[in-house]
């Protein structure tokens, strides 16, 4: 119980934290209050996608890219990667010129990920979508994997490098003192050097246990799961302005989300499906693709995540307090950054420096700038 680190949760940005401090010689303890992929990561549509990002996030997006067409080689498992590729649609000239737009200030920065088609380019990689799109910007390089086999591959790579993992573990203490931390636990008590916070929805709970508090909102997002379809859909696609993502799976069904918001329990502790919010996105699925209309859905659900003010992660050391890394409030938009987040952190470990700017995801500003809507 005296590890060289101790990480707080077992999302996928824990789990990668801790394969990439134990593959570098750091000993290394996880606890989880609940299960190792509960919660955002086992509840995400697990999209592979640099298509939109925020300019910040790029660094580490473009970096997670290229491992996510080696995950194999990382964690001994593809995690059922696809580049199936990711396109956003245009419907409207408004949103083409928009895409245009930012398609050109990337380029200008030497961005050269996003190409923006038009519509018979639309239509040969999407053949049954609605007329009334006029194109889009579109990577070919992106794409979605499995989320539940994922955190398998990571749970088992992480054990084989030697992390030891405690689940319905809860934090319930954390005092500093003398150059470590003691954190009491439901099952027992760790000694540390350093702690990672990568809890989640409940890392503002560790904030407030640690002395460092930073706030954030809790975001539910909701997908749903339809019956299967001979309708063909290949990439995985979005529309700008509209809350919706949706691709086809491997057993032909098909997996709308996009950000459309369940209900969040009082407690703070759950989550449930709000169904007149889903049938926005359900709405906006059948106006991009009639060929879907009448189509049951087999099931629905909502997870759980931090999300920011900013909707940009806090990475980083915190201002406050030595020895504690914060990494959460990735906002519904975490899964793809989960192998280069996990390296930086290691970075920070093991090194108490990364070379990757981390300026914007600074820890600080989620204390002055409030809470997100």
């Amino acid at each position: 119980m005296t590890p060289d680190v101790l990480i707080i949760g077992g999302g996928l940005h824990g789990l990668s934290a801790a394969l990439n401090c134990a593959r570098r010689g750091a000993k290394v303890s996880l606890v989880e209050r609940h299960f190792v992929g509960r919660h955002a990561s086992g509840s995400t549509a697990a999209g592979v996608r640099t298509l939109g990002r925020d300019i910040a996030e790029l660094p580490l997006s473009l970096e997670a890219a290229a491992l996510w067409h080696e995950m194999e080689t990382l964690v001994g498992d593809d995690c059922g990667f696809t580049g199936c590729g990711q396109l956003q649609l245009a419907e409207d000239e408004a949103s083409l010129a928009s895409v245009k737009a930012r398609v050109s200030r990337l380029r200008d920065m030497g961005h050269t990920h996003e190409e923006v088609i038009g519509r018979d380019a639309l239509r040969e990689l999407l053949p049954a979508v609605s007329h009334h799109c006029l194109g889009g910007a579109w990577v070919p390089t992106d794409g979605s994997a499995d989320p539940h086999r994922t955190i398998g591959a990571f749970r088992s790579a992480a054990e084989s490098a030697g992390v030891i993992i405690y689940e319905q573990c809860e934090v319930t203490a954390l005092q500093r003192g003398s150059g470590t931390w003691r954190a009491e636990t439901s099952k027992g008590i760790f000694e540390t050097k350093t702690l990672v916070n990568a809890a989640g929805a409940w890392a503002e709970r560790i904030c407030e246990l640690a002395g460092d508090p930073v706030r954030h909102a809790i975001r539910t997002s909701m997908m749903v799961v339809t019956e299967r379809t001979s309708t063909h859909i290949g990439p995985v696609v979005s529309s700008l302005g509209r809350k919706l993502s949706f691709k086809q799976t491997g057993q032909g069904t098909l997996l709308i989300g996009g950000g459309s918001q369940g209900k969040l329990s009082a407690d703070r502790q759950s989550a449930s499906v709000d169904v007149v919010a889903l049938a926005a996105s359900v709405k906006a699925a059948l106006r991009l693709f009639p060929a879907t209309q009448g189509l049951r859905i087999v099931r629905a659900w909502a997870g759980m995540e931090a999300m920011t003010s900013d909707h940009l992660p806090v990475i980083g050391f915190s201002g406050r307090v030595e020895g504690l890394i914060h990494a959460f409030g990735f906002s519904g938009h975490g899964f793809q950054l989960v192998p280069s987040v996990g390296r930086v952190l290691a970075d920070l470990v093991c090194e108490g420096k990364t070379t990757k700017d981390l300026g914007a995801f600074e820890p600080l500003r989620t204390a002055t700038r409030g809470v997100a809507a």
